[in-house]
């Protein structure tokens, strides 16, 4: 048996979906603000920005807990648990907004990991306590045990990301088995004027867009969950025509594939079109959200 089959089998656990879907709904229900679940979900830096977090709370702790068996460090541990617990408000936050919008089988997983997560930030917040009030051995103590349950809470993030593909960019692989030279889509008046319209090249599925003499094509699948953006409905955000993908309402402008809100944060693949003697032709020339050219 493998040593994760377990968490496989937890995904697979739909009586988890008893906890795990009233928890997805409350924070659907308190992040309404676009502006600020876009920042949580690390739209602007084009990356997931709860791993990022993770870091700086979860190596806080890690810190501590090795100074904490050490002698003389007493007052650097303190201030390494506190700064773990202030960094962990962000990063939990960052943390609930991704598993808002990601499918049951990581929901399962991630409401355990959120379970695991919280007994680790109650148990060094108990820690600081026992610390303040000159309760050295205790506060050591509370921190090795919530360690130990952030520990196995960390396993289970990292196969929500490694395994389950949780945050990962869904789009990564256009660039490489996209056709490097011009392929012909089809002639320009099969395709209807301003709708989504899918195509294959290859193994590739494209979606273009026709205004006039004009196609905009995109990868098709979108870069958060592999939604087909095709199904997707066209919209204007600041003047630019975008497509919302028909999961997640994840917004990607048509001219360059940048992401105008999230939950996807990786920008999908655009690719250069032209018209020639009545037909569309099409090929992959450059990376996810730089302009085709």
């Amino acid at each position: 048996m493998r040593p994760f089959d377990d968490i496989d089998r937890l995904a697979a656990w739909p009586a988890l979906d008893k906890v795990a879907a009233p928890a997805r709904d409350l924070v659907n229900k308190l992040l309404t603000n676009r502006k600020v679940a876009d920042v949580l979900h690390g739209v602007p830096i084009g990356h997931p920005l709860h791993p990022a977090l993770v870091q700086l709370t979860l190596g806080s702790f890690v810190s501590a807990s090795l100074l904490d068996a050490l002698p003389g460090t007493r007052r650097s541990a303190g201030t390494l648990v506190g700064v773990g617990l202030v960094s962990a408000l962000p990063t939990i936050a960052a943390g609930w907004a991704d598993y808002s919008q990601a499918h049951e089988e990581q929901q399962r997983v991630g409401i355990v990991h959120a379970a695991s997560s919280a007994t680790m930030v109650s148990g060094y917040a108990v820690s600081l306590v026992q610390r303040l009030r000159g309760r050295s051995g205790r506060a050591r103590l509370w921190g090795w045990g919530a360690l130990a349950v952030g520990s196995a809470g960390a396993v289970l993030g990292g196969h929500m990301s490694y395994h389950q593909a949780l945050g990962a960019n869904h789009a990564e692989g256009y660039p490489h088995i996209g056709p490097e030279d011009w392929t012909d889509v089809g002639t320009l008046d099969e395709l209807p004027e301003g709708a989504p319209t899918r195509r294959v090249v290859g193994d590739v599925g494209i979606v273009l867009v026709r205004r006039g003499q004009e196609i905009r094509a995109l990868g098709e699948r979108c870069s958060h969950a592999s939604a087909p953006l095709s199904d997707g409905e066209l919209t204007v955000e600041d003047g630019q025509e975008c497509l919302v993908c028909p999961w997640h309402a994840s917004v990607f402008r048509l001219d360059d594939g940048k992401v105008v809100h999230g939950p996807a944060t990786a920008p999908a693949p655009t690719f250069p079109t032209r018209v020639r003697d009545g037909r569309v032709e099409l090929r992959v020339a450059t990376w996810p959200g730089v302009p085709a050219s």
